[in-house]
């Protein structure tokens, strides 16, 4: 496998020519919304532009090895290296100063986003214990939605027998999507797994 595209040392997952979700879309989730949403114009058909995976550790005054291992197991999970993210500005209460590296992201797009979109949804997600579904009211009112996980080891990129720490994970879908309603139904059609209204209101 060639790497060299991506930076010595950083893993790709092997991407088919054509992503299974991605062809799912095409074929049956575009026809669907299409009719279900009532539009008329092709164009009008929401469609997913990419995915933000961010993973803070904080000030490295507080553990200077916890940002290049968190890098790496982004880097496994997504397959693609990540950007490292500063600070701001200083925040002496949580030790850190402009400038310091306190995390790192990655940024999906294409085949890639859609393959990462289909593990999330089908595999690392259904690991999670009591796992009831995601909460619908975390769209932004534009379309988009974001949502949280609590550690790394869901997705089965990650080695647990090297596994120092476990690292939380935020996760924004931004989507063409003018309204949330849109939004929803391009997510759910694509699986994302969303709690019931109901058990919404009470949690």
């Amino acid at each position: 496998m060639d790497r060299r595209r991506n930076g010595v040392g950083w893993p790709r997952h092997r991407v088919t020519n054509m992503a299974r979700l991605l062809e799912k879309y095409r074929n049956e989730i575009i026809p669907k919304l299409q009719a279900d949403l009532g539009l008329r114009n092709v164009m009008e058909i929401p469609k997913l532009t990419k995915v933000v995976v961010a993973m803070g550790t904080g000030s490295p005054q507080l553990d200077k090895n916890r940002l290049p291992a968190v890098i790496g197991d982004l880097a496994q999970i997504t397959g693609q290296k990540p950007q490292i993210r500063r600070a701001m500005k200083a925040v002496s209460n949580f030790k850190t100063r402009k400038d310091m590296e306190i995390g790192c992201r990655v940024t999906l797009r294409g085949k890639r986003m859609y393959e990462f979109v289909d593990r999330l949804f089908n595999a690392a997600i259904p690991r999670l214990r009591d796992f009831r579904g995601l909460n619908p009211k975390s769209f932004d009112g534009r379309g988009n939605y974001s949502m949280g996980l609590a550690d790394q080891t869901i997705f089965s990129e990650i080695d647990m027998t090297k596994i120092a720490f476990s690292q939380g994970m935020h996760i924004t879908f931004v989507t063409t999507a003018r309204t949330d309603e849109h939004a929803r139904a391009l997510l759910m059609g694509l699986g994302l797994p969303l709690r019931r209204t109901a058990e919404a209101q009470e949690n």
